[in-house]
């Protein structure tokens, strides 16, 4: 078998093929009512009405007890606590942050679930129980999108307890 013959027959491990896909989204009640209002410079959670658990975002239904939550919103604050973080220090093509970077699931007071965002600290200083605040985007420049947050700082509060 000649050389072109065997390449020919080789397997190719790598194809790069650019793709673009465009999405047309429709946000559905629940979200269209927490984007609206993250327009607005707030945060809407919605409560599971077996449970009394907090979802934020909002979401059109519990994904525990599968019941709507009809249209009773609860308001959080922009305040809350680091549940837990990661210092990334892998570049990623879609987030244009410098590394190393800390990433935090923040747990907003009056929540029960988590969001996941962007801490601006010191790597040394970040730790579980921390008390942060969101860093909004000018108003001017708001839009329906969480987007809205540039970040996370840490505020001068007491940390919450382990067993909080």
């Amino acid at each position: 078998m000649s050389d072109a013959n065997e390449a020919a027959n080789e397997p190719i491990a790598v194809i790069r093929t650019p793709i673009s896909l465009d999405y047309h989204y429709s946000a559905g009640q629940s979200a269209s009512r927490f984007l609206r209002a993250i327009a607005q410079g707030k945060l809407l959670g919605q409560k599971c009405p077996v449970d009394g658990r907090v979802y934020f975002p909002s979401r059109g239904a519990c994904p525990q007890h599968g019941v709507t939550f009809g249209d009773e919103v609860v308001e959080l604050s922009d305040k809350g606590t680091v549940v837990t973080f990661s210092i990334v220090r892998v570049p990623s093509e879609n987030i244009p942050l410098e590394l190393p970077y800390i990433t935090i699931n923040v747990l907003l007071d009056g929540a029960d679930t988590i969001l996941i965002h962007v801490l601006d600290a010191k790597l040394e200083d970040v730790r579980m129980g921390m008390r942060v605040q969101a860093v909004w985007k000018p108003k001017e420049e708001w839009t329906t999108s969480t987007a809205n947050i540039l970040y996370f700082r840490p505020i001068d509060e007491p940390d919450a307890s382990y067993d909080s």
